[in-house]
């Protein structure tokens, strides 16, 4: 029990949590670009992923397969996805940052606050601006891995829950 909990969360969890996200991200990118009215989000852990998105079984299975094969063929850019909450959350840290270090000094007063609004508005604004390439770059280098090694679908599991279709990926 102690090896399986180690193997989840210590570094080859990590990797393993990264390789399945890559998976993740291709599987989305190839269905998005079959059925572009598609919405779809995914989480990613060492065991696997879940996918929430109203498409048939067949054609995530179709997916699956082909991100999967594509990603071993060396197109790694599938790994990388535009709406990553790694993209969010990177932005959201350093603006919320700004506009911490922005209001420091205020110690409560109302005016003074208001006075640098027009000041954080912008400071938040231009670290939105210059920070939009950290989250690929992130996933790039910390949240995905392309390079599968071994990875590989060890079951692909099918629910529906109040009309939506969620998919849950198992790879070992």
């Amino acid at each position: 029990m102690q090896n399986q909990i180690t193997e989840l969360i210590g570094p080859q969890g990590w990797l393993r949590t990264r390789r399945n996200h890559a998976l993740e991200h291709a599987t989305i990118q190839v269905l998005s670009a079959r059925h572009p009215e598609l919405r779809m989000a995914g989480n990613s852990n060492a065991r696997g992923f879940w996918i929430i998105g109203n498409v048939d079984i067949e054609t995530f299975q179709a997916g699956l397969s082909e991100a999967l094969q594509r990603l071993r063929a060396g197109e790694h850019d599938l790994a990388i996805h535009p709406n990553c909450g790694t993209n969010y959350a990177s932005m959201g840290l350093l603006a919320g940052l700004v506009a911490w270090l922005a209001m420091l000094g205020t110690r409560g007063n109302w005016r003074q606050r208001l006075e640098r609004l027009p000041l954080v508005t912008f400071l938040v604004t231009l670290v939105l601006i210059l920070a939009a390439p950290l989250g690929p770059w992130l996933q790039r280098t910390l949240t995905t891995d392309a390079d599968l090694g071994d990875l590989q679908i060890e079951q692909v599991d099918c629910f529906e829950r109040n009309g939506w279709m969620i998919y849950h990926v198992r790879t070992r």
